[in-house]
């Protein structure tokens, strides 16, 4: 199946670049050059009249959406002077499979939100580097049940992370099987 995927994926990018039509337009003796489709207009805006009217300006969820999740970001960088033993694995799991999963999702959507994307990449970030520390401490701890247990909490951890992968994968696939229909 995950061969199809990658198949439909090859496809319709060729489609996307050799197509005249869409942002990438090919102009007389050029090579492709990304453009709105109101690039005159668009140029006599200020720059706060373009961040004003953009489908991802500051009048929309799609910007403050991005600002305010910062502070995730932000508390996570805190922790990282918090000793080991007193992080959460499965929060610091969440945040990492959010981040993961999010950033790929914010470049699908439409309109595609870069910003919303960096945050949850530093994120994703984040997390990868708590959840390690908390591994690390866990296996200086060897010997006592508290490695058996952190194994455990560990496998839980990932086999959750696998789960909600598998999700999003499935919803994907939905989405192009109702597209292609």
């Amino acid at each position: 199946m995950s061969s199809r995927v990658g198949f439909r994926f090859l496809n319709n990018s060729r489609f996307a670049f050799r197509n005249a039509t869409g942002p990438f337009r090919r102009q007389a003796g050029q090579g492709f050059r990304f453009q709105s489709s109101d690039a005159g207009a668009a140029g006599k805006q200020s720059f706060f009249q373009r961040m004003w009217d953009s489908p991802v300006g500051v009048k929309t969820v799609h910007f403050w959406a991005p600002v305010m999740k910062w502070a995730l970001v932000i508390a996570g960088i805190s922790d990282f002077n918090r000793p080991a033993e007193k992080l959460s694995l499965t929060q610091n799991g969440a945040l990492m499979a959010t981040g993961a999963i999010w950033t790929r999702w914010c470049l699908i959507i439409k309109p595609r939100n870069v910003l919303l994307a960096a945050v949850n990449f530093f994120l994703g970030c984040v997390g990868v580097v708590q959840v390690t520390r908390i591994y690390n401490y866990r296996r200086s701890l060897e010997g006592s049940d508290v490695v058996d247990s952190a194994k455990d909490s560990v496998k839980d951890a990932v086999s959750a992370v696998e789960g909600a992968a598998e999700g999003a994968v499935k919803a994907v696939e939905e989405k192009v099987s109702e597209k292609t229909n």
